[in-house]
């Protein structure tokens, strides 16, 4: 540029409005949880899992409250009735309506999945991640407890339980379900745990002073949330498979209370004369799972960084 030429004001245009922004790219921002919707809603077998258990569940809270019929009420003379406009799903051998005590059977029986899912992530998280950051003996040690449980029997803990606490079942197989299930969830927890210790926002937390139990649990454990919601979904459909078994086999949930494994028991002996009360709770059973699993596959996908 030549030193004899002065700059001044009117050599200057001001920029429009409509071109400041011309270089940013117009994209809508969007949050982890955000994106992890939309692309939950791209796989269709996980939204009609979703939105199945969504109907599930609230057939099972609305469904005894807005029935005329109760899951004990007795009516001999309308035994083995079959489906009908005053009893959707027909009546059992003492005439009670089965579509209440489907209904019912799903409290029970999703309450155990969801209760012992929650227990199970609660230790799960709180021990896996534990060993997996401190690491060393801290580790050896705990993980060596974690073997110890796991060379045993699940349902030989569950059956256990089950005799010290027989007057409350609902309780008991709870506890039962708990006492072993957090174990894969820990194990998977100290794995990821391990490995994210040691990339940079970890080390970069410690340096800035944060304390051992905040970089555990609000960087370390938030960063592997994916994988364990993953595992939550799927140990839901094992604890009330579990449920279904024990009751299904007389020493789970006790008449005349009404699980799904309760009620698959009840119509097993009388499969061969009334098929058809069969039909309900095993296809309550079958379909819950079912969905759960899609839904576990796709939030499996969802929350993968690697498939955005």
């Amino acid at each position: 540029m030549d030193e004899n030429v002065k700059l001044t004001p009117d050599m200057f245009e001001k920029l429009p409005d409509s071109e400041k922004n011309n270089e940013q790219i117009a994209v809508e921002a969007k949050t982890y949880l955000q994106d992890a919707w939309n692309r939950f809603k791209k796989n269709k077998l996980a939204l009609i899992g979703l939105v199945f258990l969504t109907i599930m569940i609230l057939y099972a809270i609305l469904g005894p409250i807005l029935s005329q019929y109760s899951y004990d009420q007795q009516n001999l003379n309308l035994q083995h009735q079959l489906p009908s406009a005053a009893h959707w799903f027909g009546t059992d051998k003492f005439g009670r309506d089965i579509f209440v005590r489907v209904a019912y059977g799903a409290r029970i029986s999703l309450a155990i999945g969801f209760s012992a899912a929650a227990i199970n992530l609660l230790i799960g998280i709180t021990y896996g991640g534990i060993a997996g950051y401190f690491g060393g003996k801290v580790d050896m040690l705990m993980m060596r407890f974690v073997d110890i449980i796991y060379s045993m029997p699940d349902m030989l803990y569950v059956i256990l339980i089950m005799l010290i606490l027989g007057d409350n079942p609902f309780l008991a197989i709870i506890i039962g379900i708990s006492i072993t299930a957090w174990v894969n969830m820990a194990r998977q927890v100290r794995t990821q745990v391990m490995t994210l210790k040691q990339q940079e926002f970890s080390l970069a937390a410690f340096v800035l002073g944060a304390s051992r139990k905040r970089i555990l649990f609000k960087h370390l454990i938030i960063n592997c949330m994916g994988p364990i919601i993953v595992s939550v979904t799927l140990m839901v459909p094992s604890a009330i498979f579990t449920e279904a078994f024990l009751s299904f086999v007389g020493i789970g949930i006790n008449a005349p209370q009404a699980s799904w494994g309760t009620l698959a028991n009840e119509a097993r002996q009388l499969l061969e004369r009334y098929p058809i009360e069969t039909i309900w709770p095993l296809a309550a059973i079958c379909l819950t799972m079912l969905s759960l699993n899609f839904i576990g596959d796709g939030l499996g996908d969802a929350l993968d960084p690697k498939k955005k």
